[in-house]
């Protein structure tokens, strides 16, 4: 029987951005859930209700709604998990958006994750007997459309493909990639402006439910894990500095849930022996079952999250100058039994003429954390 060395079996964990015991570990291809652009990254992780460039088909494709007579591309990368010196783990994010004149606004995107090469060895000793790369990729496109000058909805449909460890086997069973497609539904809605004193202001909020499809599986007989389907909500506010509107700041929140389950199924071998497994709850009925608390085994012990303990809390905020340099900076939290993500984040960007440029950078609290030292470079350019 084969076997895949620890190396491997860590890349895997290590794209996680939580442990390996926390509530995301139930889901498949957790790489749907890095947040793309520099720009969010850099303000704790917000963005379902800024939403205003080609990124918002990640944070809220309802923000296309609102980007009427603009076209925009943009490109971001990170060597994923620095921190841990992994040179062929990488992460890629390509994005783009365009206005047709009575129709709206229309994006595609395409995300890579390069988990590097890894090898196959047998039980007899460390020598390889095979190679073979993994990654995962997804390719989506997405639409809004205005309800009214203030409310907009959007929607996306995305293909997944993740390649872990195709043509190996582990416990006698094929390795296969796995597949699956997914859909977004969203809305955003926006103020007019108005005024605070003499300054100018805005107030937007938003939803996106993101990632909501059926399960993907990797061998013939193995069960099939849940999407990392997550509903996120939040608000951002808008204000001028000035009367002039050349200094201007943006704080925004954003909470955020993963609305998965798995449920036990009693099954029965050959010879009539009975086994209890964790299977998944179907997408529809987990946006129901998901609102209560859970049970995971850590190792040792059976622990309880509670509803509140699921929730994870992003915020942030933006000064620009002239639309045309930008310093951001963020919190982001996630209960120790859930994730047990916590850190500051710091960004800046500028804008000249068509082009742009985002980088994000986060401080974990823990110096070994896997996020320590993570960076992100976003290259925009609009047309």
């Amino acid at each position: 029987m084969k076997k895949i060395i620890p190396l491997f079996i860590a890349a895997l964990i290590f794209v996680l951005p939580t442990t390996i015991n926390a509530q995301v570990a139930i889901t498949a291809v957790p790489f749907l859930q890095i947040e793309p652009d520099s720009r969010g990254a850099g303000m704790g992780n917000t963005g379902v209700a800024i939403s205003d460039n080609a990124s918002a088909l990640f944070w809220n494709p309802a923000g296309l709604a609102f980007q009427e007579g603009s076209n925009q591309t943009s490109i971001t990368h990170s060597n994923w998990l620095a921190n841990f010196n992994v040179s062929d783990l990488f992460y890629d994010y390509v994005v783009g958006k365009y206005y047709i004149e009575g129709i709206g606004t229309i994006g595609t995107h395409l995300t890579y994750l390069n988990l590097g090469e890894q090898v196959v060895t047998d039980e007899t000793g460390p020598e390889p007997i095979s190679r073979f790369n993994s990654y995962e990729v997804a390719f989506g496109a997405s639409y809004g459309h205005k309800l009214s000058e203030n409310f907009g909805v959007g929607t996306s449909l995305r293909l997944i493909y993740s390649s872990l460890a195709s043509g190996t086997s582990i416990s006698a069973q094929k390795v296969n990639p796995g597949s699956s497609v997914a859909v977004d539904l969203s809305f955003l809605y926006r103020t007019d402006p108005f005024m605070i004193g003499e300054k100018e202001a805005k107030f937007s909020f938003g939803t996106n439910l993101s990632n909501l499809g059926p399960g993907i599986q990797y061998t013939d007989n193995a069960q099939k894990d849940p999407l990392p389907t997550v509903l996120r909500f939040g608000w951002a506010f808008d204000l001028e500095l000035d009367p002039d509107g050349i200094n201007r700041i943006t704080i925004a929140n954003d909470i955020s849930k993963i609305m998965a389950r798995t449920e036990s199924e009693i099954t029965t071998d050959n010879q009539g022996n009975a086994d209890t497994t964790q299977v998944a709850t179907g997408p529809i009925k987990a946006l129901f079952s998901s609102w209560d608390s859970y049970e995971r085994f850590d190792g040792t012990n059976t622990i309880e999250i509670g509803l509140l303990e699921q929730f994870m809390v992003g915020t942030g905020i933006e000064y620009w100058y002239d639309d045309t340099f930008a310093l951001r900076t963020g919190y982001y939290y996630e209960h120790p039994q859930n994730g047990d993500r916590e850190y500051i984040t710091f960004g800046a960007g500028i804008r000249y003429n068509f082009f742009g440029v985002d980088f994000s950078y986060i401080k974990t609290l823990e110096s070994d954390h896997p996020l320590a030292n993570t960076l992100r470079f976003s290259l925009l350019i609009d047309f």
